[in-house]
């Protein structure tokens, strides 16, 4: 991609879904480790694969390429949504919003800033304690570490509102990043909302059930 295409409005929209599809796929390791939580064995299955993924020479190099990809994701929708606001400073007399296009689309910075602002507090919790322990050569006990945080009701409640939030997200989001690619056919677009849809209420159901089945000590 040139300089020039990377600067223009189609250029950002292209990164932002090439960013969102690269951050789609990590949810989906991200949620599969997580699940293993629910083989109810005291975090044997779940200590192992999360140790897998720590120590691992490949992932912790795709990891740097996660947190890079997140930061321009959030860069990029920032710029895109200033670009927006400049080309067009006088709001419309009256705006029927709602016949376009659903709340969640026209929320994404909303949604977006509540997500920023979850995943602050889960890399607080998670990320960086396990970042530290590999870099010490330290044992660490991830999942001892979400029985502590997860029986706090107040920590369940903000990552449920994340989870929340990432759920409205995803569904505006997983067929926006196919149409910035310009991935839009009417043989197979149905197809695609379809699958963004299912994929959205899926994997938003499995995290948030995570908090919960931890904090009613159903996981032990």
């Amino acid at each position: 991609m040139s300089k020039g295409f990377l600067k223009s409005s189609i250029g950002k929209k292209v990164v932002m879904g090439l960013t969102g599809l690269f951050l789609v796929s990590f949810l989906v390791i991200h949620v599969s480790i997580n699940a293993c939580i629910f083989f109810n064995d005291g975090g044997q299955t779940f200590n192992a694969a999360a140790d897998f993924m720590a120590h691992n020479p490949v992932i912790r190099i795709l990891e740097i390429g996660l947190l890079a990809g997140l930061i321009l994701h959030a860069v990029q929708a920032l710029i895109l949504t200033m670009q927006n606001k400049k080309a067009r400073p006088v709001a419309y007399a009256k705006v029927d919003g709602a016949a376009n296009s659903k709340w969640y689309s026209r929320s994404m910075g909303v949604l977006g800033s509540l997500l920023l602002m979850f995943l602050v507090v889960h890399f607080a919790n998670f990320w960086f304690p396990t970042k530290v322990a590999v870099f010490s050569h330290q044992e660490h006990n991830t999942f001892e570490s979400m029985k502590v945080v997860f029986d706090q009701w107040y920590f369940v409640a903000i990552y449920l509102l994340g989870v929340g939030a990432l759920c409205y997200h995803l569904l505006h989001g997983v067929q926006s990043a196919f149409q910035s690619l310009g991935l839009n056919h009417k043989n197979y677009t149905p197809t695609i909302k379809s699958f963004g849809v299912w994929f959205s209420i899926i994997v938003s159901l499995l995290f948030a059930s995570m908090p919960i089945v931890m904090f009613l000590h159903i996981i032990q």
